[in-house]
């Protein structure tokens, strides 16, 4: 399953997620960038997509924004 087909289940439907982007963005745009372009979304709207359903836009678009940061390493808390 690619990122944005996450997307899209995490959200309920293509319809759902297009009505989550805003006008002027359809149920077929969603559809185009899913089967047409193999999931890869326009730059423009992986950030509103992010939000939306929590998947990353580095996910999404990781020729645009890189990969995802590495998450930091615990602080060792200590106890004197």
């Amino acid at each position: 399953m690619n990122a944005l087909e996450r997307a899209i289940e995490i959200i309920g439907g293509q319809t759902a997620l297009a009505s989550a982007l805003g006008d002027p963005i359809k149920q077929g745009h969603v559809w185009y960038w899913l089967k047409q372009k193999g999931g890869e979304v326009p730059a423009e709207h992986c950030l509103a997509i992010e939000q939306a359903t929590g998947v990353s836009r580095h996910d999404l678009r990781p020729d645009v924004f890189g990969p995802a940061p590495a998450e930091p390493a615990p602080v060792e808390q200590r106890v004197a």
